[in-house]
């Protein structure tokens, strides 16, 4: 290496410890240089603030978690704080859902350029998005072996290490009314960090983070409920034969998502060759490929389904690895090289090293805390389909205030929900595992009501408008 070249690594490892020292110092200035300026592709102009940077949450090892926040549209002071967190393990909520699902930028089938979400969360809400834990996405450690020690309680405590430092960066959000969102594994991200908050405030009497309540979708709740709803949907749905189905049941219910019996995996493999090349998370949509004849198929069911794209993670591949897009999101850059950026760390999954087999206790102290709780699931999901989340919040047995009944948008049904003693839960029709990308408009439907804590009751138009179950059937008959 040249000594021009010796000099450049120098001022970058000073101009980053400069950084540092920055942050640590006067947070509030550091809050000015993370302000994102432009973004590579934009074409259109925001009228939203928006930041991106680092919040370091342990020096000793320099583990430093990325954030993304956007601001609500509309007088973002009024507005509350909502945190977004993708599962995984491992998975990037910028790759998600910002990118694709809830987030104000999504990125067009080019890699290249922008376009503006019209159902974007932050309509309702300042949007905050965390990679987390280290080693997903953006997110970063200076001791290498912290990404192979991840796992559900040291990500709890970093993400309350992260709010805890991140609001002193951004005091205008100290008090602010503040609730938590995830989906997938996020299923425990949430309400674990929910609980670390609840423990903390009690603590920190005088300095409380003012957390209101979690949403969580398609959510990882309790393994036995998962696994039983999953083969039961893969079966009612026609995806696997009756042998199989009998077979999963007998083998596999009582195996850890992380560490099943070879039996189970062998098993499992054979349901999915039953059921196909499709795309699991969306049972009914088409799967991204190249191949000529799917993208005539493709190009029909944009007609019909027309904001849809099953191929939006490969466009964030490329968008998020541009150097340009990296700089303007003041991503962590080593040697003037980009970050290399992947969607879902595999590292990050295959070391995992905690991992509770059911979140069901944790629910029951949250809902004793007084938090707002909502559950949500799109119906077309067979990760984690609408069946396996009946089981777990049976297993609850909580009391029915408001039993089951539709909810609708534009008229048409959006959905199923049911109201218990302390719990929301709500079915979203025609969604796959990530509601917000399948069903932009319920999804920001389903975050205004939750944060305005009223229940997704049908419309009285609707309501006037029905007909009884035995006229209907009178009507069949004749």
């Amino acid at each position: 290496m040249s000594a021009w070249s010796w000099d450049f690594v120098i001022f970058v490892l000073i101009s980053v410890q400069c950084s540092l020292t920055l942050s640590d110092s006067d947070p509030i200035a550091q809050q000015k240089l993370d302000q994102v300026k432009d973004l590579p592709g934009q074409n259109f102009n925001v009228e939203f603030e928006h930041y991106a940077g680092y919040v370091t949450v342990n020096q000793e090892s320099g583990r430093a978690l990325f954030y993304w926040l956007t601001e609500a549209v509309e007088d973002p002071a009024s507005k509350p704080l909502v945190l977004w967190l993708n599962g995984g393990p491992g998975c990037s909520s910028i790759a998600y859902g910002m990118a694709e699902e809830l987030g104000p930028f999504h990125v067009q089938k080019d890699g290249k350029s922008l376009y503006l979400n019209p159902y974007s969360w932050n309509n309702v809400a300042n949007l905050l998005f965390l990679d987390s834990p280290v080693g997903v996405g953006y997110s970063y450690s200076n001791t290498t072996s912290d990404i192979y020690n991840n796992g559900d309680k040291r990500t709890a405590a970093d993400s309350l290490e992260f709010l805890l430092n991140w609001i002193e960066r951004f005091p205008e959000y100290k008090g602010r009314d503040f609730y938590i969102t995830g989906e997938s594994y996020a299923g425990h991200y949430v309400p674990q960090l929910s609980q670390a908050i609840v423990r903390h405030n009690k603590a920190n009497v005088e300095s409380p983070i003012n957390l209101k309540g979690y949403m969580v979708g398609n959510a990882l709740i309790d393994d036995y409920s998962d696994h039983i709803g999953r083969y039961e949907y893969m079966w009612a749905s026609g995806l696997i034969s009756d042998q199989t189905y009998k077979k999963l049941n007998k083998v596999c219910s009582n195996e850890s998502f992380f560490n099943p019996a070879q039996q189970c995996v062998e098993i499992t493999d054979i349901a999915y060759q039953e059921m196909g090349n499709i795309d699991f998370y969306s049972i009914f949509t088409p799967t991204c490929t190249t191949n000529g004849i799917t993208k005539r198929l493709m190009r029909r069911w944009h007609k019909v389904q027309q904001s849809y794209d099953p191929c939006t993670q490969q466009h964030s591949l490329v968008y998020f690895n541009s150097p340009e897009v990296q700089n303007a999101l003041h991503v962590y850059q080593s040697n003037n090289t980009s970050r290399r950026w992947e969607i879902c760390s595999d590292a990050v999954e295959m070391y995992w090293k905690d991992s509770p087999t059911s979140m069901l206790d944790l629910y029951h102290e949250l809902i004793s805390s007084g938090l707002r709780i909502w559950v949500y699931s799109g119906d077309t999901d067979g990760v984690i389909p609408v069946t396996s989340t009946h089981y777990s919040i049976d297993a609850l047995n909580l009391t029915t205030i408001n039993p089951w009944h539709a909810w609708y948008e534009d008229g048409q049904v959006a959905g199923r929900t049911q109201t218990y003693e302390g719990l929301t839960y709500v079915t979203v029709r025609g969604a796959g595992h990530e509601v917000p990308l399948h069903k932009p408009k319920q999804a920001l439907t389903l975050i205004k009501s939750f944060l305005a804590g009223t229940s997704m009751a049908p419309s009285e138009q609707v309501i006037k408008s029905k007909t009884s179950a035995s006229e209907k059937l009178q009507t069949f008959i004749i």
